[in-house]
């Protein structure tokens, strides 16, 4: 476990390297009110860009966004961010999302992604879980931009919808397969 920690801490160093002339908030925000800030401006982004998101978000049970992403590897890789769980328009818990890959990549990049969950039970295996490693608990889509005109909540089946914004940078691939979250004290 000790060297699987050292390899995904040296991936975010040199992910975060990489990827500050390329991002304007850092993935690790520096107190409470920036993530919140970050988050529900993100959020209002997505909605602007996104109808299929915005019908969603009115219908979750809580909507858990991650503004910054960062993700950067050569050979092996990590990502890291922080976000803000909301419910009813306001925050009420922190989380960060960390993954680790090991395969053929090289780059980095920095994106966001807002979780919207859709069931109280999904919701609740977020609370109660001791970090949620995604592929495991609720059913997770991922809607890419052309799937999301489509989805309407008399559609919409899932237990939790992803939805990525922001990508920038050079690094092949979006996926949250093995992303764990967990709850953060700010």
């Amino acid at each position: 476990m000790g060297k699987y920690v050292r390899i995904v801490g040296t991936a975010i160093i040199l992910a975060m390297a990489a990827m500050t002339p390329m991002s304007q908030h850092p993935a690790m925000a520096a107190s409470a009110a920036e993530i919140n800030r970050d988050a529900a401006a993100a959020l209002q982004t997505l909605y602007e860009g996104t109808p299929g998101a915005k019908e969603l978000g009115a219908k979750a049970k809580g909507i858990l966004v991650f503004p910054s992403i960062i993700k950067a590897g050569f050979i092996v890789g990590g990502q890291y961010g922080e976000g803000a769980l909301r419910k009813g328009g306001k925050t009420v818990g922190h989380y960060n999302t960390v993954a680790a890959s090991y395969g053929l990549q090289a780059g980095a990049q920095s994106f966001g992604y807002a979780l919207f969950f859709m069931t109280d039970s999904a919701l609740k295996y977020l609370d109660k879980s001791d970090g949620w490693e995604i592929g495991t608990g609720p059913s997770v889509v991922i809607v890419d931009e052309g799937k999301a005109g489509g989805i309407t909540t008399t559609t919409a089946q899932a237990d939790v919808y992803a939805f990525f914004f922001d990508q920038q940078g050079l690094m092949a691939g979006l996926g949250l397969q093995g992303s764990k979250i967990s709850r953060i004290n700010k």
